[in-house]
């Protein structure tokens, strides 16, 4: 049974669109039929991080107005046959997104993939009540930060009553915890919250905290989801994150301050 998965935060810039695209890559290369859809109509940035930008012919609104067949759209990923990115329009309005549109087309892709990842706007705009109001699964992407935990929250009241799962009185849509930008020597310097307090403020399952890393920028820069970077610590964490995901039980790795050289030796902080 194919799943919607729904990429969402409360604040922007939480590194929603490389989660979204590094968790299509690694669910792809694990063998599922794998769609990232991009939501944030007008910005659209999901194709820049793919790499997939210049072969961007007909995109999501042009398929909801039936300008394009489904098929004329979707744009398979040249590292993985297994995936294929839906892009978003950069001139048309978010009111596009219409309830009945998006539906017709998440139940079209699920006909032909085993899951739907839907890369959706920060906060509570329309894009992002489109984004996830049909999904079955949801990653909260959060900072270690007061602001950006505080805006989660509240999208979580949001994710519990506005979906199509809440509408029908069914089971609700299961969430988890995605920590990003994670510095353990900032936790200790007190200049961020630790991994502790977010969830006690969250009370979510964690599916993973993806260590601060240059290598995050570099990634998507060259429009490599950062997953494929396996000599970085966010790449293996992101791949951690997938492997929890799908049921696997991994200890958290990148959550303690390094040591120095010193430290190693001697075993001191």
């Amino acid at each position: 049974m194919a799943r919607i998965v729904v990429i969402t935060s409360g604040k922007g810039g939480v590194g929603k669109t490389t989660t979204a695209a590094a968790v299509g890559m690694g669910l792809a290369l694990l063998g599922h039929r794998t769609v990232v859809v991009d939501f944030d109509v007008g910005l659209r940035n999901l194709d820049l991080i793919m790499g997939c930008e210049r072969r961007v012919v007909y995109d999501f609104i042009n398929v909801i107005q039936g300008d394009a067949k489904l098929n004329q759209a979707l744009i398979r990923d040249k590292r993985c046959d297994k995936l294929y990115i839906l892009p978003a329009s950069q001139t048309r309005d978010k009111d596009a997104l219409t309830k009945d549109g998006v539906g017709q087309v998440l139940d079209e892709l699920k006909r032909h993939h085993d899951y739907v990842i839907c890369d959706s706007p920060a906060g509570i705009e329309h894009g992002a009540m489109m984004a996830m109001y049909y999904a079955d699964d949801a990653i909260v992407v959060t900072n270690p930060e007061v602001s950006s935990v505080r805006d989660a929250d509240r999208m979580l009241g949001i994710l519990s009553s506005k979906s199509r799962r809440a509408e029908t009185d069914v089971e609700p849509i299961t969430e988890y915890l995605l920590l990003t930008r994670y510095s353990p020597e900032r936790v200790n310097r007190g200049e961020m919250l630790s991994i502790a307090d977010v969830q006690e403020i969250l009370s979510l399952p964690m599916i993973g905290v993806i260590p601060e890393s240059q290598a995050v920028l570099n990634a998507s820069n060259a429009g490599i989801p950062v997953i494929l970077d396996q000599q970085s610590d966010a790449g293996r964490a992101y791949q951690d994150t997938v492997s929890r995901y799908l049921g696997g039980e991994l200890p958290m790795r990148f959550i303690d301050a390094k040591k120095g050289f010193l430290g190693r030796i001697f075993g001191g902080a």
